[in-house]
């Protein structure tokens, strides 16, 4: 509220100190502009209400800035002083002691935190102009609304101070309240580190991702982040910093689509393009949503030094499309001329660029004789691989037959010598060197050279069968229908072979007469534990390999279902035939 300087002067004539309930305004000035502070409810109506009390403002200037938002503007802190410390000298008698302090602090808080047309604080004045011990001086009475307190255009101290780069009241302002670095501008939700990289104060931005590096993920309502706005101001520093910081931020895009690399072609920093494709040189093929690649965007933008830059780039194409169907030879030909589009142009033709016009004709042509190349190879490929797959499952057959009759050969082999060696053993009992007496007792009996023949004899016996036994019972091959056969043929042979045992046996009682008993007992055992031996543990692995059968015959139909499998599958599962 404006006053009149005879009214003012009036009412500081008439303070009395002697009479402190009684006084209605405390008058607090420095420079005979007074600025009153009335305990009565009926102060004027522009006066600012203050817990139950009000003060009327003196103002001047365009701004309406009281006098401690003129002290700070011009960073004048013996003014601040002298203005806080007035208020001690004013009130003193008028209170109470008990009340005094308190009054101070109230009274003080109102005036530091008082703020002009514009929104500011006589703090965020300082803040701006950068004056540090001014901001140090209110700090120590402004209340902590008054210290986040915002503009009209939403800015806060913190905020402000940063985009001006002023890195000490930075510091000071996050070491009195870390939080004020989530401070954004309502209006286009900037942040004190958007506005500190858009500036290039690089001390400043690193100050800020020292106290939180997750700032770097927040951007513009545009979609802008830190990296975009720096990029575009040519700010090598903070451009390299930021990207320290997080080589990821390369790609985040706006919401054109627009890459940090699409901002640095737009500026003149080729630094700027450097440091970006350091940190991801693919990125030179990303289009914005409008399909301009960073070489559109700097051949429009007539930067002859970043052009022949990105057309350095192995990744980057120089006939790329645009949604307009244009490249950047097009977009070259439209603008007007002048050196730096001669210079782009040579460099574009250089390097193989050509219109649209020429591009598309020729393009598609290649594309479809490619694509039938590729048809024609791929089939011949796949007919190709369908004959080396049947020549080598020949081959397979082929070998596996060869096998097959290998193993069948040399299992008759060996079952014939078995036979012969069983057939010999058993006729020697009958023929024994020497002759037979009439009781069929051999001549030459108790002499140690016929019990030598006559042990060694039935082994040969026994052995001889045991391997028939054997060799009839494993089957390789042959279809179901031929192994059911086997297997009848088999199971004869075992009993003929158990048969022959037991008659050889009952032949060396007659053959060693009474008084030898001993030797055809000799015969008894080892012939009976060789054959037992033999078709126990025959017995035991056909038991064995039947059981393994049908479980895997019943795995086979829970995974496959009710197929049980092929003959020739079955036939190869079974080694045995009984």
């Amino acid at each position: 509220m404006h006053n009149d300087s005879a009214d003012n002067s009036d009412t500081s004539n008439h303070f009395d100190p002697t009479t402190p309930r009684r006084l209605s305004t405390l008058v607090i000035s420095s420079s005979g502009n007074p600025l009153l502070y009335s305990n009565s409810f009926n102060s004027p109506s522009s006066s600012k209400s203050n817990a139950g009390k009000k003060y009327v403002r003196q103002v001047t200037g365009r701004h309406k800035d009281t006098e401690l938002h003129l002290a700070a503007r011009h960073g004048n802190v013996v003014a601040i002083r002298q203005i806080i410390n007035m208020i001690n000298e004013q009130i003193e008698g008028t209170l109470s002691s008990a009340d005094f302090d308190a009054e101070v602090e109230e009274i003080r808080s109102a005036i530091v935190n008082d703020v002009n047309e514009l929104g500011e604080t006589a703090l965020f004045i300082a803040a701006d102009k950068g004056h540090l011990d001014v901001v140090k001086e209110l700090m120590q009475y402004a209340s902590p609304e008054g210290i986040s307190s915002k503009n009209y255009m939403g800015f806060d101290p913190l905020h402000i101070a940063s985009n001006h780069g002023h890195l000490a009241i930075v510091q000071l302002l996050l070491e009195h309240d870390p939080e004020l670095i989530n401070t954004i501008s309502p209006s286009n939700k900037a942040t004190p580190l958007i506005s500190a990289a858009t500036k290039g104060h690089t001390d400043v931005v690193d100050q800020l991702l020292s106290h939180d590096l997750r700032q770097l993920e927040l951007s513009r309502s545009n979609g802008k982040n830190a990296l975009h706005l720096a990029a575009r101001q040519g700010h090598a520093d903070v451009v390299k910093l930021l990207l320290e910081k997080d080589p990821q931020l390369a790609r985040r895009t706006d919401k054109k689509g627009q890459t940090a690399l699409h901002m640095a072609v737009k500026g003149v920093s080729c630094e700027v393009v450097k440091l970006i494709l350091c940190a991801d040189a693919a990125i030179v093929m990303l289009p914005d949503k409008f399909g301009n690649t960073a070489l559109h965007v700097a051949t429009g933008k007539k930067r002859v030094e970043i052009v022949n830059e990105l057309l350095l780039l192995p990744d980057t194409n120089v006939n790329a499309l645009t949604r307009n169907h244009k490249t950047a030879l097009d977009i070259a030909e439209a603008l007007p001329a002048s050196e730096e589009i001669l210079q782009i142009k040579g460099s574009l033709v250089h390097y193989g660029a050509i219109k649209a016009n020429d591009l598309n004709q020729p393009r598609d042509e290649v594309i479809r004789k490619t694509v039938t190349q590729i048809r024609r190879d791929v089939r011949t490929q796949l007919e190709q691989t369908r004959k080396t797959n049947r020549n080598v499952n020949g081959l397979a057959m082929e070998l596996r037959k060869l096998h097959t009759e290998g193993i069948k050969n040399a299992t008759n082999s060996v079952t014939v010598i078995a036979v012969l060696f069983a057939t010999v053993a058993f006729a020697a009992i009958f023929t024994v060197p020497g002759g037979d007496e009439d009781t069929g007792v051999a001549v030459t009996v108790g002499t140690i050279p016929f019990d030598i023949f006559f042990i060694f004899n039935a082994i040969a016996l026994f052995t001889s069968l045991a391997v028939v036994l054997v060799q009839i019972t494993l089957v390789r091959g042959g279809t179901k229908s031929e192994m059911r056969v086997v297997k009848v043929t088999n199971k004869l042979m075992w009993l003929a072979s158990v048969c022959t045992s037991i008659a050889f046996i009952s032949a060396s009682y007659i053959v060693v007469g009474r008084h030898r008993k001993w030797a055809a007992m000799v015969v008894t055992i080892v012939g009976g534990v060789i054959m037992v031996g033999v078709l126990g543990t025959m017995t035991y692995y056909v038991l064995k390999s039947k059981y393994g059968l049908r479980a895997r015959k019943k795995k086979r139909k829970f995974l496959r279902g009710s197929n049980s499998g092929s003959e020739t599958e079955l036939e190869r599962s079974s080694i045995y035939a009984i």
